[in-house]
This record gives C-alpha cells, sequence and structure tokens, in this order.
C-alpha cells in the first residue's frame, strides 16, 4: 500500500511540474536605457507578448554594460546601439547574428541661455570646438554607454580629448540618459543625448536642442541573440522569437508606431 501511494505521489509531481515548465516562456533582454527611458519597451512588448505569450524582463544598462550581461550570459538577447562594440562582441563569438533594427539621431542639448553660442547650428564638430574654446559646462555620461561612445568620437574627429585632460568644465557622472540631462538642467550645461529619450524626457524647461542634423549624430540600434554555444542555458528558441519580431514588417511597423506628442521617435530599417 506505501509503496503504491508513492507511485500515486510520483506521478502527480510529474504531471504538475510539466505544464509549469511548460507555462516558463520568458526572456532576459539586456538593453540600452533609452530603449527603456524613452517608452518604447513599455509600447512595444505588451504587443509582442500578445503576438507570441512569451514575457520579456528588460535589463536597462549602457551598452557596454548590457554586452558583458551578454558576455556572462546573464541575458538572452542583447539590444543596444553602439555598431563597433556589437561587431566586437560578434567577433568573441559571444552572438549568434547581429540585425539592424531601427534608428534616430543623438542631439546636442544646452541651456536656453546658450552661453557657448552654438544654438541652431548643425555642425557637431564645430560646436564642440567652441564649447571647448568656451570652458561651457558639458557633462557626459561616462558610463560606456552607445551615447558616451558616440561623445567620445565626436570629441575625437574634434582633436579634443576633455576626459584624458581632466577639464574642470567637462563632467562625467557614470550614469544613464535622463540623470545627465538632469544633471545638465541643473548645471545649465550641454549635453549630448539620443532623441528618444529627450523627447520623452519630462523636465525640458530650461534646456533646448542647440545642434541637430548633422550626419555624424547617426544613431543606429542592432539586435543580437546571445550565442548559447557560450552559453547553453541560453533560451535560444525564445529568444529568436523576439529577435525575428523586431526585424519583422510586423515589428518594424510597431516600431514606427511608436509616438510622443505626434512625434516618431525610432525609425525602422532592418534589413536596408
Amino acid at each position: 500500500m506505501r509503496f503504491f501511494m508513492k507511485l500515486i505521489l510520483a506521478a502527480t509531481v510529474a504531471f504538475g511540474a510539466a505544464p509549469a515548465q511548460a507555462q516558463d516562456k520568458s526572456i532576459i533582454v539586456a538593453s540600452t536605457t533609452s530603449t527603456q527611458d524613452s517608452g518604447l519597451f513599455n509600447y512595444l512588448l505588451p504587443l509582442f507578448k500578445a503576438k507570441t505569450g512569451i514575457d520579456v524582463k528588460v535589463i536597462a544598462q549602457g551598452t557596454g554594460q548590457a554586452l558583458d550581461t551578454g558576455r556572462r550570459g546573464d541575458a538572452d538577447v542583447v539590444f543596444v546601439h553602439a555598431k563597433s562594440a556589437e561587431e566586437k562582441f560578434m567577433a568573441e563569438g559571444f552572438g549568434v547574428k547581429r540585425f539592424d533594427v531601427m534608428y534616430n539621431d543623438f542631439v546636442l542639448v544646452g541651456p536656453v541661455a546658450d552661453p557657448a553660442g552654438v544654438k541652431g547650428g548643425k555642425d557637431i564638430v564645430a560646436a564642440l570646438k567652441i564649447i571647448d574654446a568656451k570652458k561651457a559646462p558639458f557633462v557626459s555620461r561616462g558610463d560606456k554607454s552607445g551615447t558616451h561612445l558616440a561623445e567620445l568620437a565626436l570629441w575625437k574627429d574634434a582633436g579634443l580629448d576633455p576626459a584624458a585632460n581632466k577639464e574642470s568644465w567637462y563632467r562625467e557622472i557614470g550614469q544613464g540618459m535622463g540623470a545627465a540631462l538632469n544633471t545638465a538642467k541643473a548645471m545649465g550645461a550641454y549635453v549630448l543625448s539620443d532623441r528618444g529619450t529627450w523627447i520623452s524626457f519630462k523636465g525640458k524647461d530650461g534646456l533646448a536642442i542647440a545642434v541637430e542634423g548633422d550626419a555624424k549624430l547617426f544613431n543606429q540600434y542592432g539586435v543580437i541573440l546571445v550565442n548559447p554555444a557560450k552559453h547553453p542555458h541560453v533560451k535560444a528558441d525564445l529568444g529568436q522569437a523576439f529577435v525575428n519580431y523586431v526585424i519583422s514588417p510586423e515589428g518594424q511597423k510597431d516600431i514606427a508606431g511608436y509616438r510622443i506628442e505626434g512625434q516618431q521617435l525610432f525609425f525602422p530599417n532592418a534589413g536596408k
């Protein structure tokens, strides 16, 4: 009798566990703070779940940190915006394949008073040279994010390196885009921002776009499935379903449909 009861209990546990496993449809996406801070994921992920039943947990970090999260196998997918860093990630064997997803641009934001006198310009390198010459306050994210890497590349194009030179007017904060914008507002400083976060930023009073429209400010986003050959626990099928969605015609249409006050934040370009 005791042996018979053990068999019943074992069968009950086995059959009870199967549905729980089957229902565990969730993935982790390590992504840039701009996709989170802009509100894109709050809009996009419910659409994805309605289509697939897959839950997505987002770890919002600077691009460098997000790629490191993927390297450690602590995410199934990375969704970031620093192509050179993404290509390095791929070359190291940590990704399966990289896909372009969407783009927008960076903008130089500064005080409405515009102490450096750069407002209205379309040459970002020229503007940075003026900011340097006038020692106007500048806030850098300083967090190895895609925006930070883009900013450093622009300073390099200008033949300048305020971070290495420890310029007193140049402040690295090691935080995300929202914090950088708030710091710039408090300091009366300039800051490079992705346009999506700027549009969704609630505390714009006192700040305005100073420079925009330069081709050097182009901002491309990419998505990569973390390589299960490196990390066997990666949920490759579910992660690939997310990748497939954001590069599919339906996902691309959904991305294009995300707007704030009539303004489109991201422009899909998968496969282009």
